[in-house]
């Protein structure tokens, strides 16, 4: 009679409350409870019969309706085919008996199933089954209450392998945690250290995302991004994109894996030969194409699909080992097959777990009921009794030790959980390859040779690999620059010999040798710097290349200051000597040279130790944006470039141009005011004023230009290198080749004033020379003392030489057109010369030309007195004509007296009395000085 719909109410009313106080621990009584309530149960001596029929609850959706009732369709072939094989075998004394009852993927009427089970059928051993995730948790989470075990074979939620909540629940099936080990296994065979995670907001996916998480920190795997989104995935895709995340393991289903590559192709192009997708495995078959509701075609999701892996449970073992049932894998796949098709149904991917499971609970039971019988046996009081709690335990124990070889491999539990093998595949070109296979009982990956195909020559990299690349000087280029320095060194050498090898000629000792020595010391250690300018870390250490920074900066200033502080120091002695009247009489020595430009390096000194100690220079790494590799390797470039700095450098480097620009003006005042200094080879001051320019605007521009091409090395060290090579070489050869070209022509044309040409408009300058001259005399004191008697003895002789003047001028005053020696216009000029006759004269010689220098311009020769032209030339002897005639005799002769008195040619080399033909105008008399000043 079947029941009225008060009583199913009241039935369910009341199975609602046993399986709540179940959960609340209260076990015993509401078995006892349900187990009066039915008429039907099990002898408790059961183990001790043979051909008893043992049943076994199947709880799986059937109805066609239901959520995944496609898998239980499948299923049930599978397991008819393993009762008959288990009978076939003869080596179990009992048969299985299933009967199925209907969950619908619905917890109420999964719940209504199981206790209809329990309270009305047949007093089950055992529960096989469960699919649905959240009706299994359900009744898993009751099984200890009932003192039941269940075994299943379509349940892969991960929440079921908590051993606390669910101590009798085991299945045949890995969990979807269980291919975490296997693609950690998969990233450490490809050495990938870093990943990042894609998952759908749903509790399956979280908590395999869980999951994994412990497995790649206890793997030390880098997990660089972590995303998660609900139904749009792009927004998320591009993060891992910005995040340099190169290897993305996805967990979503296929409807949102559709998305996701929709996403991958359009302006991401994450995929190819630089990223790796990795993601489950279970997806059915061409599932792009059902799935597939986005704006993207098919062809650009297989494009963006293209080397996905996948990964998933193995349902069937590839290996040909015959199992427990005595075939293998491949035999039992044909007679699956052959049922399946003869019931109409479709294959359902479990049905191998399915089918090793009833062979688990047929070795369960058996090793149950020998238990059982052998604690019978050894009862000493033959009265053994056992209870359900009792063989719930045994059958607990024994579900753990269970190991053999089924159709899906090695069965074998770890706290509840299967250790089954997972599979890798790859999508190659429009479908799913095999390409591995991970065993969780060996913890072994087994990748099949040359199956696997990546975009790419190799395998994608995990990230962008980041090469630091060095922005150093070229080879070539250093050695270039560093030959022309090598070749400026030698000239600078060779001068160096021709000044000291010379040091005693006349030409450069009175250009001071040990100046020019340390003009040539300051060019040779400029020279040097740019040798230690082209070394970076390429070629030394970091600690090696911060002692550069210090080295090169003291040496090219300290040459700096060697070189233009020597010739500045010479320029200034010339402006002593010959501007500042009060120093006529000083003698000016190298000695006290050297004392100015020590004082120079001091105050370089001052400054670098300042430096050095406050703020010293340190070496600092500038980085600059990726680049592509130029090789179109999967790299990237960040080029580097080393500086030398420190925390107040634009303080240090204004204090040292600051003080070198004041250097370099007063080298130019200096320079400007002796420009007209009659001596070449006393004056260097206008190529001193050609170098300090060439020097001024080199400096200028390529200080400009080194600072806008600081990121640029090789031009940096080329324009630094081509200023120092370019103003050390204009600075030596300005100083030292007038020098070697004159000692080559004439080597005493530098050491003589230049004649001294009068015109009107030159008075002043010839002013300038004469003092010149007396001040050139006056530096030879000490020479002067010893000839002071050949000067009174010279001194009568031209007072005699012009009593005979006079006489051989009235002789020659009817003839003045033969004597055309001196213009009328020129009178003023030759009193000029006359008066330096008194030059020889000592004190009162210098008096007396200081006195004419002073005085006024007497009235020109063409305006003079017409009363004086009216007389004749017996009337005045002192008139032009008179003086002109005098002149062309007297000239010579005052030449040649007057160059012995300061170290000229002897008087024997003319004669006082030689006649006109014999004067400089007619034969050649080299006029040398021979000028030796003391100190210079």
């Amino acid at each position: 009679m079947a029941p009225s719909r008060r009583d199913c109410i009241c039935d369910m009313i009341f199975l609602s409350g046993c399986l709540l106080l179940s959960v609340l621990g209260f076990h015993p009584a509401l078995a006892k409870v349900c187990n009066d309530y039915t008429r039907h149960g099990l002898d408790n001596n059961w183990y001790t019969r043979d051909g008893e029929k043992l049943p076994i609850m199947v709880l799986m959706p059937m109805n066609e309706s239901a959520l995944m009732s496609s898998i239980s369709q499948g299923i049930e072939p599978a397991v008819q085919l393993a009762i008959q094989h288990i009978r076939e075998s003869r080596q179990y004394s009992f048969s299985l008996i299933t009967k199925i009852y209907d969950t619908e993927c619905d917890n109420a009427k999964g719940l209504r199933a199981f206790f209809d089970a329990i309270c009305y059928g047949p007093k089950h051993l055992m529960i096989f089954g469960g699919v649905c995730p959240s009706v299994t948790s359900i009744i898993a989470e009751s099984l200890e209450g009932w003192n039941l075990v269940q075994l299943s074979f379509a349940a892969t939620t991960p929440v079921l392998a908590d051993r606390k909540k669910y101590p009798n629940f085991f299945r045949t099936v890995p969990s979807d945690n269980a291919v975490n080990p296997a693609v950690v296994k998969f990233l450490n065979y490809y050495n990938w250290s870093r990943v990042g995670t894609l998952t759908q907001d749903v509790q399956r996916f979280s908590e395999v995302r869980n999951d994994l998480t412990n497995e790649l920190e206890k793997a030390d795997i880098q997990i660089a991004d972590t995303e998660s989104f609900s139904n749009d995935p792009c927004v998320n895709v591009k993060k891992l994109k910005d995040n340099d995340v190169r290897i993305i393991i996805g967990q979503f289903d296929e409807n949102l894996a559709a998305k996701v590559f929709c996403c991958v192709t359009y302006n991401l192009n994450m995929y190819g030969s630089k990223y790796q997708w990795i993601i489950p495995g279970w997806y059915q078959g061409n599932w792009w194409e059902q799935a597939n509701s986005t704006n993207c075609t098919t062809k650009k999701l297989l494009t963006a699909m293209e080397g996905y892996i996948s990964v998933d449970f193995e349902p069937l073992s590839a290996k040909q080992i015959k199992g427990i049932s005595g075939r293998t894998p491949q035999e039992y796949e044909r007679e699956y097959n052959r049922e399946r098709e003869q019931k109409g149904v479709e294959a359902s991917k479990f049905h191998g777990f399915a089918y090793d499971g009833i062979w688990v609970i047929a070795k369960t039971l058996t090793r149950v009921m020998e238990l059982l019988r052998h604690k019978e046996r050894h009862d000493m009081y033959h009265n053994f009794t056992v209870d359900d709690r009792d063989v719930g335990k045994m059958v607990l124990d024994v579900m753990n030790e269970t190991n053999f070889f089924g159709v899906t491999g090695q069965v074998m539990f770890r706290n509840g959980e299967r250790m089954g093998t997972i599979k890798f595949t790859q999508f190659q070109e429009g479908q799913e390859v095999k390409v591995g296979e991970y065993n969780a009982i060996a913890d072994v990956l087994d990748l099949i040779n040359n199956t696997i195909r990546f975009q790419g020559v190799e395998p994608p990299k995990d990230r962008t690999f980041v090469r630091l690349q060095r922005r150093q000087i070229n080879v070539p280029l250093y050695s270039i620059l560093s030959t022309i320095t090598i070749l400026g060194m030698l000239m600078g050498g060779a001068f160096l010999f021709f000044n000291i090898k010379n040091r005693n000629h006349r030409l450069i000792k009175m250009s001071s040798p040990y100046m020019n020595n340390l003009i040539i010391l300051g060019g040779m250690l400029s020279y040097a710097s740019i040798f230690l300018f082209g070394l970076d870390g390429s070629f030394v250490s970091d600690k090696e290349f911060e002692t550069l920074c210090t080295v090169r900066t003291w040496i090219l200033i300290v040459g700096y200051t060697t070189a233009f502080g020597a010739m500045f120091a010479k320029t200034w002695r010339v402006h002593a000597i010959f501007k500042n009247v009060k120093m006529k009489k000083k003698i000016i020595k190298d000695q006290k040279l050297f004392i100015i430009v020590g004082g120079m390096l001091l105050i370089d000194l001052c400054i670098l130790i300042c430096w050095q100690i406050v703020d010293p220079l340190k070496r600092t790494v500038e980085e600059y944006s990726l680049e592509a590799d130029p090789q179109g390797r999967d790299i990237s470039i960040r080029p580097f470039l080393e500086h030398c700095e420190n925390t107040h450098m634009t303080i240090w480097l204004g204090i040292v141009y600051a003080y070198k620009g004041l250097l370099m003006l007063f080298g130019c005042f200096l320079a400007w005011e002796t420009r007209n200094v009659s001596i070449p080879a006393l004056n260097d001051s206008k190529y001193i004023g050609m170098s300090v320019y060439n020097v001024g605007i080199m400096c200028i521009i390529g200080a400009a230009v080194s600072f806008l091409t600081r990121d640029q090395p090789n031009v940096q060290f080329c324009i630094v290198a081509l200023v120092i090579i370019f103003c050390s070489t204009i600075t030596l050869c300005l100083v030292f080749l007038p020098k070697f070209i004159t000692m080559r022509t004439n080597p005493d044309a530098a050491t003589q004033n230049r004649r001294l040409k009068f015109t009107q408009n030159q008075k002043k300058e010839d002013s300038k020379t004469s003092t010149s001259v007396t001040s050139v005399n006056q530096a030879n004191t000490s020479r002067l003392d010893g000839l002071q008697s050949d000067n009174h003895r010279l001194r009568m002789r031209i007072t005699e030489l012009d009593k005979e003047l006079e006489e051989v001028t009235m002789q020659l005053q009817d003839t003045p057109e033969k004597t055309p020696y001196i213009k009328q216009n020129h009178y003023q000029d030759v009193n000029n010369i006359l008066s330096i006759r008194s030059f020889t004269d000592g004190k009162d010689g210098e008096k007396s030309l200081k006195n004419h220098l002073e005085q006024k311009p007497q009235t020109q020769w063409g305006s003079m007195d017409p009363s004086r032209i009216s007389r004749g030339p017996l009337e005045d002897i002192n008139s032009p004509e008179h003086i002109q005639r005098r002149l062309s005799l007297q000239l010579p002769i005052l030449h040649h007296a007057y160059l012995p008195s300061i170290g000229g040619v002897d008087a024997s080399c003319s004669s006082p009395t030689s006649s006109p033909a014999s004067s400089p105008h007619h034969r050649h008399m080299p006029p040398s000085y021979r000028v030796m000043v003391s100190g210079l």
